[in-house]
């Protein structure tokens, strides 16, 4: 994985997987303090303490047709690499939280890439899930809730214009 966006991709597939019906996407991102934090939060199925100790090894997986587990423990490896850190709760029919945070000004911070172009995807992708997606800067915070577009949502998914219109608004931030 290339850039944190990528990262966020993951998660977002596995809270997905894990029957999530509401996923939020935090970004917390400030120069002033040189840190960027990712936070994703679901209500799927939860894991289970025994998964939990086991999930950052990249050797470990749930997942029947594959070998190895590479994106949370690639997650925690970028993040631990940019001077930051990782952390994942779960409780078994509530959710899970996971949290990366990793210092801005870093030389090993993976770019950040395109988180516009990638809400879009992945609420266009599923407009069945309820997203939030909150961004925090310096600057100030922008909020995105899929209820309160869900009328044109499933016209994006088949309107390039409509498309193109929200990335612009996500990347006024």
């Amino acid at each position: 994985m290339k850039e944190i966006v990528d990262h966020i991709i993951d998660i977002v597939n596995n809270s997905i997987s894990a029957g999530a019906q509401n996923i939020i996407i935090d970004i917390q991102e400030s120069a002033t303090n040189n840190y960027l934090k990712i936070s994703i939060i679901d209500d799927g199925k939860g894991i289970d303490e025994n998964t939990i100790n086991k999930i950052t090894d990249p050797f470990f997986t749930t997942k029947k047709d594959k070998k190895v587990g590479l994106g949370i423990s690639l997650l925690k490896y970028q993040a631990e690499l940019a001077g930051g850190s990782f952390h994942i709760k779960s409780e078994l029919n509530k959710g899970t939280e996971i949290k990366a945070t990793f210092q801005l000004s870093h030389i090993d911070r993976q770019p950040m890439g395109d988180i516009a172009g990638t809400i879009i995807l992945l609420i266009t992708s599923h407009s069945n899930i309820h997203f939030i997606y909150k961004h925090q800067t310096d600057d100030g915070v922008f909020t995105l809730d899929t209820i309160e577009i869900k009328d044109i949502i499933n016209d994006i998914s088949t309107n390039n214009i409509m498309r193109s219109s929200l990335k612009k608004y996500i990347e006024e931030i």
